[in-house]
Parts: structure tokens; C-alpha cells; sequence
């Protein structure tokens, strides 16, 4: 067992199958060290589990469950382009989507799902740059959509 797939287990984490595109894009690309992967959903099992805005209706934690849920798929996405997430140098980037009513500011706090998962899986290896960024709305009426940049050796 690699040691990212014993921290996983550990965690009581299992990487789920890479999410299939909603439109006309891969879920991950390669270029030089890095992987970008695409924006990526808190898909579970092919289905959202929530829909609609932060501050109307889901609330914080909800959305902060749900920007973990998506940095796990963008995992699986890694991994699905360099075959194993023991080859990850560091998680440089994270950029975080989040739908908001005009009046939620907790952009970050829901991020921090994607942010903390990434630290406890990669340690200091996953500590990153990152944006938090609210929008009106997502595709599919996500709550929260987000995006990795990782360096790979």
C-alpha cells in the first residue's frame, strides 16, 4: 500500500471514481509538473447531494462538507493522470467557487473543507495558495465548485 493510500485509509477516506465532464472538457491535464485539474462539483455517486446558495438555504457547514467533497474528487482526478497520489510534490493552488446570496461573506470558512482535507492527507506538502471566491451561481446549481493546481515528480 502506497503511503497517501495508507493516510487515506487512516482518515477513513475512499477516493471516488473520477466525475464525468458536464461538458466539453477533460477533468484533469497534465502539463510540465503540474496538474490542473477542471472545476470540479461535490458529485456524489453521479448525484449532488445539495443544491442552491450559501446564506439561502445551505448553510455553512453544509457548503464547507460539500468543498471537501469536491478537492476528493479533484484527488481522484489527479490521480486518474498520474497514476498515484504518492507522486504529488505539493498542492500549490486551490481555487474555490462558492454560490452565495449577496449577503454571505463566508466564502473562506467554506473553502477551508477543500483546504483542511488537503492538509490532513498531504501534510505540509498540502499547504497551498488558494482563492475563495463568490459567484451568483454554479453549474447544476452547486453550492460550491473547486479546482486544484498540483506539482508531481
Amino acid at each position: 500500500m502506497s503511503s497517501i493510500d495508507a493516510r487515506l485509509a487512516e482518515l477513513g477516506i475512499t477516493l471516488p471514481v473520477v466525475v464525468p465532464p458536464v461538458a466539453a472538457y477533460i477533468p484533469a491535464l497534465v502539463s510540465g509538473n503540474l496538474v490542473f485539474t477542471s472545476g470540479q462539483l461535490p458529485m456524489v455517486d453521479g448525484a449532488l447531494p445539495a443544491t442552491g446558495k450559501l446564506g439561502a438555504g445551505v448553510s455553512a457547514e453544509t457548503g464547507k462538507q460539500l468543498a471537501r467533497q469536491c478537492a476528493l474528487n479533484a484527488l481522484a482526478a489527479v490521480e486518474s493522470v498520474i497514476g498515484s497520489l504518492d507522486r504529488v510534490t505539493r498542492v500549490v493552488k486551490v481555487v474555490g467557487f462558492v454560490a452565495s446570496d449577496p449577503s454571505f461573506t463566508g466564502q473562506p470558512g467554506v473553502i477551508n473543507g477543500a483546504s483542511e482535507v488537503l492538509g490532513e492527507i498531504f501534510g505540509d506538502a498540502g499547504v497551498h495558495a488558494r482563492s475563495a471566491v463568490g459567484v451568483s451561481v454554479l453549474p447544476l446549481d452547486s453550492p460550491v465548485e473547486v479546482e486544484l493546481v498540483v506539482e508531481f515528480a
